[in-house]
C-alpha cells in the first residue's frame, strides 16, 4: 500500500480539482491509500456521506495563497494544507505528497521540513517531455529557481543525469545546457561558466550547448536550464499544444466535408492528441529533495491533477529520492 499526501486547498481551483481527482486516484489505484489536507468541513461536505475507503481528511487551519510570499508562507503559516501535507511526508506518515498551490511556498517549504540530498543546494523542478523517437526529454530547473549560478545549473545536470538513469534505465544519458545557440562563444556569464564545469567532469556524458528547437528531437536526454528559462519555454510548449489542438477540431468541424474527413482519421488524430496534450503530462518532481514532492500546474483541471498524483505513485514506486541520493554520492 503507498500513501499520499495532497493539498486539497492548493491551486486555482481548489478542492473544485483536487477532490474528485482523488477519488478518481483512489477508484483506479486499489493499493493507494490518500491524506487529504485542507477544510474538513468543505472538504467532508464534497465528498459526501459515502465512506470513501482509504481515504483520510486531515483538518488544515490555513491556506497559501497562489501570490502569497514564499518567506511569510515559511514564517506564518505552519498550520497551512501545504506545511501539513510536507509534514506527514517528514515524519512517515505518507510516501510523498502532490499540491498544485504556490510553487515558491511549495519550493520554501520543501526544503525547510523535508531537507536537500548532501551536495544538493536547490531542488529542482523537472518534467519530461515528449520526443520525435519516442522518448522523453527530461528538462529542468521549470521553475523552482528563477535565478541560478554556474555551480547551481551544474548541480542540476549532475541531478538531471541521475533522474534519467532511474527512471529511462539509460546508463550513460546525455546532459545539455539550453541556450540561444548552439556555439561556443554564446549565451550569459552563468551558462559560459556552468559550460566549463561541465566540461571538466568526466562522469556526465555532456554534449554541449542545444537550442530550443532542440528539446523535441533525439538529440539529447537531459536539457538544463535555469528556472526563469525553463518556466517560460514550458508554458510556451503547452500553450502551442493548446493551440494547435484547437485549431485541429476546429478544421474538423468548419463543414460537412471537414467533418467526413476528421471521422477518417479519428484514430490517428487520437493517438497524436495523446501525445502532444499537455494534460498527459502535468506533475513535475521537485528533485534534490529527501522526499517525493510533485507538483501541478496550478490551473489543472481533475484530470491533469489525477495524472500528478498518478505521477507521483511512480517517483515512490521507483525509490526516486533514496536512488538520487545513492547516485550522487
Amino acid at each position: 500500500m503507498v500513501t499520499l499526501a495532497v493539498d486539497a486547498m492548493g491551486g486555482d481551483f481548489g478542492p473544485d480539482v483536487t477532490v474528485p481527482a482523488v477519488l478518481r486516484a483512489l477508484s483506479e489505484q486499489q493499493d493507494l491509500r490518500v491524506l487529504l489536507f485542507g477544510n474538513q468541513e468543505k472538504l467532508q461536505s464534497m465528498v459526501g456521506p459515502r465512506n470513501v475507503d482509504r481515504l483520510t481528511i486531515c483538518h488544515s487551519e490555513q491556506i497559501i495563497g497562489m501570490g502569497e510570499s514564499p518567506a511569510v508562507a515559511l514564517r506564518t503559516k505552519k498550520q497551512s494544507s501545504m506545511a501539513m501535507m510536507l509534514n506527514a511526508v517528514s515524519a512517515g506518515q505518507a510516501d510523498g505528497c502532490v499540491s498544485a498551490g504556490n510553487t515558491g511556498a511549495l519550493m520554501a517549504l520543501s526544503r525547510h521540513i523535508l531537507k536537500t540530498t548532501e551536495s544538493i543546494d536547490r531542488p529542482a523542478i523537472i518534467s519530461a517531455l515528449p520526443r520525435e523517437d519516442g522518448k522523453h526529454t527530461f528538462v529542468l530547473d521549470l521553475g523552482a529557481n528563477v535565478g541560478c549560478d554556474s555551480e547551481q545549473l551544474y548541480q542540476f545536470a549532475v541531478m538531471g543525469q541521475a533522474v534519467a538513469q532511474v527512471l529511462d534505465g539509460s546508463r550513460k544519458p546525455s546532459v545539455a545546457l539550453l541556450n540561444i545557440g548552439s556555439e561556443e562563444i554564446k549565451g550569459n556569464d552563468q551558462v559560459k561558466a556552468a559550460n566549463d564545469l561541465l566540461r571538466a567532469d568526466t562522469t556526465l556524458n555532456y554534449l554541449g550547448y542545444v537550442e530550443g528547437s532542440d528539446l523535441f528531437r533525439d538529440k539529447v536526454d537531459v536539457v538544463v536550464c535555469d528556472g526563469f528559462v525553463g518556466n517560460v519555454a514550458l508554458k510556451t510548449i503547452e500553450g502551442l499544444a493548446r493551440y494547435i489542438i484547437s485549431e485541429v477540431r476546429r478544421e474538423f468541424s468548419r463543414n460537412w466535408w471537414s467533418r467526413i474527413l476528421g471521422m477518417l482519421v479519428v484514430p490517428l488524430w487520437r493517438k497524436l492528441e495523446s501525445r502532444i496534450n499537455p494534460s498527459g503530462y502535468n506533475g513535475a518532481a521537485f528533485v534534490g529533495l529527501r522526499g517525493v514532492v510533485v507538483k501541478s500546474h496550478g490551473n489543472a483541471d481533475a484530470i491533469e491533477f489525477n495524472q500528478a498524483i498518478s505521477a507521483a505513485r511512480q517517483y515512490v514506486d521507483k525509490k526516486l529520492p533514496e536512488k538520487i541520493e545513492n547516485l550522487l554520492r
